[in-house]
């Protein structure tokens, strides 16, 4: 019986045995980024090439990677939403679970729950080129006022040029961002970001990981997820469905 993540509040690094989750705040502090990686997101909006899975663990991730492209895997149960090919061009297959790679922000999707203390963790599983269809990001575009959703769907990467001001139009000038098999780019809610078409023969897997500080609220009376059920506005995303991964509180290093 594959275990239910929702119920699962600590890292999940301990499925992965080789390599197990830090047991002291002494050795937490030994995988937090440095002043000069923390600069560089403030200015850019963004981290890239930040090493986190090895060669071994991404290859048991595309294991059961594959199990869930076939529907054979023994958690399938537990999505609970699920899409596949969802690309208007049926040469070119798609499957994500919750997520979309029009240019866009984050947080326009987001805005139903704040403050606004979100991330997202993009990870790797292939080597990722701009033929196969990388990540494109839009450095300094987090400084920019929140954009509204101008696409839902795959057929139409840049219409979010019509959102912009002309000044935000000059800057509009995606950067490729080549990572490595096992390796993760780290973006701020509000960058402008997306990705194009895969052109190869080969696939770009990835995995994506959004996560927010505790103390994050709902701000809607609808369900934040399908089938959860709601949190009432002003009341704390917690419990089933958000699971605290990281506790600073007591991982933090005595003085």
């Amino acid at each position: 019986m594959s275990a239910d993540l929702s119920f699962h509040h600590k890292p999940v690094g301990d499925f992965l045995d080789s390599s197990p989750v830090p047991s002291t705040p002494e050795g937490w502090a030994q995988l937090a980024l440095g002043e000069a990686e923390l600069r560089e997101f403030e200015e850019k909006g963004y981290l890239a090439n930040v090493q986190i899975l090895s060669s071994e663990q991404v290859e048991a991730l595309l294991a059961e990677l594959e199990q869930i492209r076939t529907g054979e895997h023994p958690g399938h149960h537990h999505f609970h939403e699920f899409h596949s090919n969802e690309s208007p061009d049926p040469s070119l297959v798609l499957m994500h679970c919750l997520g979309a790679w029009r240019i866009m922000p984050d947080f326009s999707y987001w805005t139903r729950t704040g403050p606004m203390s979100h991330l997202t963790v993009h990870i790797a599983l292939d080597d990722q080129t701009e033929e196969n269809g990388c990540l494109q990001y839009v450095p300094g575009s987090h400084k920019w006022p929140l954009l509204p959703i101008t696409s839902r769907h795959f057929d139409d990467m840049d219409s979010i040029r019509s959102a912009l001001e002309p000044e935000h139009l000059a800057q509009f000038k995606p950067q490729a961002i080549l990572l490595k098999k096992g390796q993760a780019a780290i973006h701020h809610p509000l960058l402008v970001h997306g990705s194009y078409a895969n052109q190869s023969d080969q696939p770009r897997r990835a995995t994506v990981v959004n996560v927010f500080a505790d103390g994050t609220a709902s701000l809607s009376e609808e369900p934040l997820l399908r089938d959860v059920p709601v949190i009432p506005p002003g009341q704390p995303l917690t419990g089933q469905f958000f699971p605290v991964l990281f506790d600073a509180s007591i991982n933090e290093p005595d003085d």
